[in-house]
C-alpha cells in the first residue's frame, strides 16, 4: 500500500501491518528509501477514532469499491 502526497509523491510504501502484544506495528519505507517501523498503541488508535466523523466513517467503508 502506499500513501502519496497532494501532488502526487510516494510518502510511505507500507509493506507489512503486524500485531505485538497489545500493538499494531506499521513496517514500510519513507520516501521510498527510509525504513520505517511505527508503532500504534491502544491510546493513539483511541485518539484517532475521535477524528472520525459519521460521513467520514461512511466515505471509509466505501472506499474499496470506488474507482480509481
Amino acid at each position: 500500500m502506499k500513501l502519496k502526497s497532494t501532488d502526487g509523491g510516494e510518502l510511505m510504501s507500507i509493506m507489512a501491518l503486524e500485531r505485538d502484544g497489545n500493538s499494531l506495528v506499521i513496517r514500510g519505507k519513507a520516501f521510498g528509501a527510509m525504513p520505517l517501523n511505527a508503532r500504534l498503541d491502544a491510546a493513539a488508535a483511541r485518539d484517532a477514532l475521535k477524528l472520525l466523523t459519521p460521513s467520514l466513517f461512511f466515505f471509509l467503508l466505501t472506499l474499496p469499491f470506488r474507482k480509481r
